[in-house]
């Protein structure tokens, strides 16, 4: 580190004390505060962009040659251009403080909701579901929206309520926004994994606020107790109404006996996973994505990762993932203030769920419910938010002081 003259002082030496002209100069200590910027956080943020548009064009190229226009390229071409415009818009808003962005977070928290309820009534139908809302020539999934409301919310909420969060009133307001928003994701878009992201989201900012751990290990308990009673239940009594909830679960517990309902999809996942070996059969070489997989470039992405990179290539994704919610970890400890701590720890949540949920699914480990791999799968509204909360974590990491001496 350069030294500046100003920082320098003259010592005088015995020469000097008795008249003469000598001079040493020492360094004279100090400490200083610099700023921080996580480049490590962006360079993994792009490196996983890029492996996803890799892995996109792989998976998409021949589904997009029998669509009309024949264009390989298609997905690619239109996940790029949303990439790279997502990213500079994340570079430009990383510069915004977050305690001005912060300032908005009612608006965007209700604005979410009335979003999610209009979309019941004047959203676009795809693939059974009705979770896209049209405004002009943009199509978008109102649920992305109301995850990137609730990391900014919440954190706003609980700095507001300050020492009132030690009792339970204020905990049950908190979590009554959460789940409210969960609620509506579920009840209006059928989206059953954004509600459980941003429920569980809510309970783990809650938690990291609440300075009790007692009454979240009893509730846990509880909570756990009353699902199972409450899922049971749920069940018994839909058995005979032949819901599609109960024949997801049927699909899961047996692919292979309901491939016509469900299972099929399930059931060539694991296929392509199981041919890929160690070291999978090469980028591009992948036989499931030829048809047999449907819909491989959105939800069952990680599948086509495995045969085509293998075991290792998979791993290897994991660990930047890994990497990326380690630079969220460590801009949540070093947060200047409470609310930034508490943003970064929302993005933080927010990925590891998402990653966890979409692998699991995968892998038949649990149910599907229709969830993405984060900058992997194919969704400009994804990577859209996305990237907006990667500005908000860069933001608070701007805001992060060290000392040098």
């Amino acid at each position: 580190m350069a030294v500046r003259s100003g920082n320098l002082r003259p010592v005088p030496t015995r020469k000097e004390s008795s008249g003469g002209t000598n001079k040493k100069y020492v360094r004279k200590s100090f400490r200083t505060e610099r700023d921080y910027y996580d480049y490590n956080l962006l360079a993994i943020v792009i490196l996983l962009t890029c492996f996803g548009l890799v892995m996109l064009y792989s998976t998409s190229a021949y589904e997009a040659m029998l669509e009309p226009g024949g264009d390989d390229m298609a997905y690619f071409r239109k996940q790029a251009v949303i990439s790279v415009a997502s990213l500079l818009l994340a570079l430009v808003g990383s510069q915004i403080d977050y305690h001005f962005i912060a300032r908005f977070a009612s608006p965007i928290y209700w604005g979410s909701i009335a979003l999610l309820i209009i979309t019941r009534f004047a959203g676009r139908e795809s693939h059974g579901a009705t979770r896209w809302l049209r405004l002009g020539p943009i199509s978008f999934q109102t649920a992305e929206l109301a995850k990137l409301a609730i990391i900014l919310f919440l954190p706003v909420l609980i700095v507001k309520m300050g020492h009132q969060l030690k009792g339970f009133r204020a905990p049950a307001v908190v979590c009554g926004f959460g789940f409210l928003s969960s609620a509506c994701a579920y009840i209006f878009t059928e989206n059953l994994s954004t509600a459980i992201i941003i429920a569980g989201m809510t309970i783990v900012l809650v938690f990291i606020a609440h300075p009790r751990t007692a009454p979240f290990v009893i509730g846990g308990c509880v909570g756990v107790v009353v699902i199972g009673i409450g899922v049971a239940f749920l069940i018994q009594s839909a058995i005979q109404s032949d819901s599609f909830r109960i024949r997801r679960i049927q699909t899961w517990l047996d692919p292979e006996a309901h491939a016509s309902v469900g299972g099929y999809q399930v059931m060539q996942g694991l296929y392509a996973i199981g041919s890929g070996g160690f070291f999978g059969k090469g980028l591009g070489n992948s036989t499931q994505k030829l048809g047999a997989l449907p819909e491989a470039q959105n939800d069952m992405i990680f599948s086509i990762i495995c045969e085509e990179l293998g075991v290792f290539g998979a791993v290897l994704m994991i660990l930047m993932f890994v990497f990326m919610l380690y630079r969220l970890f460590f801009i949540a400890q070093n947060a200047p203030d409470l609310l930034g701590s508490l943003i970064a720890s929302g993005v933080f949540v927010h990925i590891a769920l998402q990653v966890v949920l979409n692998i699991a699914v995968v892998t038949n480990l649990i149910p599907t419910t229709g969830i993405t791999l984060p900058f992997v799968s194919y969704g400009g509204t994804s990577i859209l938010f996305l990237m907006a909360e990667m500005a908000l974590a860069l933001s608070v990491s701007r805001q992060i002081r060290f000392r040098s001496a």
